[in-house]
C-alpha cells in the first residue's frame, strides 16, 4: 500500500504544461482521473485559468489545447537553481564557505502588504528570522533577495550584509545555531514521506511491467508534486551544519533514480518541461546512486 499524493487540479495543470507551453485536455482528463479528480473539477479549474488569464483555450473537451500564456510559463518556470544546489551538496561540491548571509528591512505599515511578502519570500528563499525585520540564511542569496525586493517595491528599504561572526545570546557555534533557528525535525519529515513515496514508485519504473504513457505522466506529476513539498520549505543548509545522515540526500537519491528510469521509458512524446528539467538535473546524482 503506497501513501496517497495529493495534489490539487491546479498544480496538475502547471506540471503538465508541455515544452511548447501547452496541455493536452486529454492528457489533463487522463491524469486526474487516474488521481481521483472528476471531469467537473477539471472543468471548473480550466474556467478559472482561463478567466484568469493564465491559460487559453482553443477546441471542447479531450480535443482541447491549453495555451499558457507567457506570464504563466515565467512564474511557473521550476527554481532549477534551488534544485541543482541541493544536489551539489548531497555530492560535496557545495562546500560552505562559513558565511552567514543577512538580510534588514524597515518597511511601513502604510506598505503591509508589500512587507509580509518579502518576509514570506524571505523564509521561502532559505531566510529565518533572528529579530524584527532581520533575516539570515547559510547561502548566497543576495541576488533572489533583491529581485524579490524590487518586484514589491520595497528595494529601497533593503539592508544586505554578511557575517563570519554570528551569535545569539551565548550560541555562536554554527551547527547549534541552525538548530535553534530552523525547524529542522519538521524538515526532515518531509524527506521521509517524500522516500515512502518514492520507494514504490521506482520499483514500478524499474519493473518489467509495461506502463503507458498516461501512468508515466501520473507517477511523473506525484513525484514533482511531493518534490515540490519537500523541498519548497527547505532553506537547503550546507550538509556539515545539517544532522547525518540527513534524510533530504537519500531522498534526493531516490528521486534521481525515479527521474532516471522515466526518462529510459520516454518514448520521445512531447513530453511536460518538468521530464526534461528534472531529468538534466539529476542525471548526475542518479549516476553516483547506482554505483
Amino acid at each position: 500500500m503506497t501513501d496517497h499524493v495529493e495534489i490539487p487540479t491546479r498544480m496538475l495543470v502547471h506540471a503538465l504544461i508541455r515544452e511548447d507551453g501547452t496541455v493536452s485536455a486529454n492528457d489533463l482528463y487522463t491524469v486526474a482521473s487516474t488521481l481521483g479528480m472528476s471531469d467537473q473539477q477539471v472543468r471548473l479549474c480550466v474556467k478559472r485559468l482561463v478567466a484568469e488569464r493564465r491559460f487559453t483555450s482553443k477546441g471542447r473537451g479531450r480535443k482541447a489545447v491549453l495555451h499558457a500564456t507567457d506570464d504563466t510559463t515565467q512564474a511557473l518556470a521550476p527554481n532549477a537553481d534551488f534544485l541543482r544546489l541541493a544536489f551539489r551538496q548531497d555530492a560535496g561540491l557545495a562546500p560552505w564557505d562559513g558565511v552567514w548571509h543577512l538580510a534588514a528591512f524597515a518597511v511601513p505599515e502604510s506598505a503591509r502588504t508589500a512587507r509580509d511578502a518579502l518576509r514570506e519570500t524571505l523564509v521561502h528563499l532559505g531566510g529565518a528570522p533572528l529579530q524584527g525585520g532581520l533575516y539570515v540564511c547559510a547561502n548566497a542569496w543576495e541576488p533572489y533577495v533583491e529581485d524579490a525586493a524590487r518586484r514589491l517595491g520595497a528595494h529601497s528599504a533593503l539592508t544586505l550584509l554578511s557575517t563570519t561572526d554570528l551569535r545569539r545570546g551565548d550560541t555562536q557555534d554554527p551547527a547549534e545555531l541552525v538548530r535553534r533557528l530552523w525547524p529542522l525535525q519538521e524538515i526532515a519529515d518531509r524527506y521521509h514521506r517524500l522516500t515512502r513515496i518514492a520507494r514504490p514508485r521506482l520499483d514500478r519504473l524499474t519493473g518489467s511491467a509495461e506502463l503507458s504513457p498516461p501512468a508515466l505522466l501520473t507517477l511523473a506529476v506525484e513525484l514533482a508534486a511531493e518534490l515540490t513539498r519537500a523541498m519548497e520549505p527547505d532553506p537547503l543548509l550546507p550538509p556539515p551544519l545539517l544532522p547525518q545522515p540527513w534524510p533530504g540526500t537519500e531522498a534526493r537519491k531516490i528521486i534521481a533514480r525515479c527521474w532516471a528510469a522515466l526518462s529510459e521509458r520516454d518514448h520521445g512524446e512531447a513530453r511536460p518541461t518538468l521530464f526534461r528539467l528534472y531529468a538534466d538535473i539529476t542525471r548526475g546524482a542518479a549516476d553516483r546512486a547506482t554505483r
